[in-house]
């Protein structure tokens, strides 16, 4: 009977990874999609606003529990987790190929390391540093291929790719933030209500701020477009984050963790879909990337 419920939960867990995998790796490509009709700032506010809004069942409840250390945390967490991530990828993507933003997204957990080890006293390991190293020599790579001569000078470095791993320096403090500061709230509850704390900003720079509301009634294609960020905020955000969470449960972290080696490879996927061409030089700072966060994160 319990082999039963061991083979049960490790094909739970094997599909919520390829699942999580799939719906993460596409984030890249429904931003890109939003773009086509959207300004980032757009994008970047109505996923916040999709996400924030879905979870209120889940966020509203449990407002009344909190004390005033526990939402200042929140509120942090809100902004570093969600809301400034969601703005600089859309910003990132207006110059960068949907495929290289899921590549560069793949140094979370690096970053996670980083911060956790600068900030909450963490310790840093010799693998962590080599992984480090292999990652952002891939990093360097991807960011000065250019097309027609292989490999490009420094001066010509995609500046764009900066706003991504910016990101990724977000969900480091988050994650450590999380990990050091919520001991008694679960995940679930801390994404939810994180989500509604910067929901009233994410809504009144959407429509205060941006002719988000005009394009929508006026401008042709808005509202596939809106849709497409619509299943961003809900998919990638919101349902996605308590899969993951439920994932935990029934696998181990660091089976968990390693959806981050396979949201690459679905972005890279979708990119090549929809045309965006990859140079040998693309691929080889691919691989870095990727090798860098296994070793830095294996064990």
């Amino acid at each position: 009977m319990s082999r039963d419920i061991q083979s049960e939960n490790i094909l739970k867990a094997w599909g919520f990874l390829i699942l999580l995998a799939l719906i993460w790796g596409s984030s890249f490509i429904l931003i890109k999609r939003g773009l086509e009709v959207f300004s980032p700032g757009e994008v970047g506010a109505f996923r916040i606003v999709s996400a924030g809004l879905v979870l209120l069942p889940l966020s509203l409840p449990r407002l009344k529990s909190l004390n005033k250390k526990q939402v200042i945390n929140l509120i942090i967490v809100g902004l570093v987790g969600s809301f400034i991530p969601a703005f600089l990828f859309a910003k990132a993507q207006t110059q960068l190929s949907s495929s290289l933003t899921g590549v560069f997204n793949a140094m979370t957990p690096l970053f996670v390391v980083i911060i956790g080890a600068i900030f909450f006293g963490a310790r840093i390991t010799k693998r962590n540093t080599l992984g480090l190293f292999i990652a952002l020599m891939g990093v360097v790579v991807l960011l000065t291929v250019k097309e027609g001569v292989g490999f490009g000078a420094f001066s010509e470095i995609n500046a764009y790719a900066f706003y991504v791993l910016l990101a990724c320096i977000c969900y480091g403090i988050n994650l450590n933030i999380i990990k050091y500061r919520f001991v008694e709230l679960k995940p679930v509850a801390i994404t939810a209500i994180s989500l509604l704390m910067v929901l009233p900003a994410a809504l009144i720079f959407l429509f205060a701020a941006t002719s988000f509301s005009f394009k929508i009634v006026h401008v042709e294609g808005a509202l596939v477009a809106a849709g497409y960020v619509t299943l961003l905020g809900v998919l990638g955000t919101a349902i996605a984050l308590i899969l993951f969470n439920i994932m935990v449960k029934v696998a181990t972290p660091v089976f968990a963790s390693s959806v981050t080696y396979l949201i690459p490879i679905v972005a890279i996927m979708w990119g090549l879909l929809d045309g965006e061409v990859l140079l040998t030089g693309h691929y080889i700072g691919i691989v870095a990337v990727i090798l860098g966060v296994w070793v830095g994160n294996r064990g």
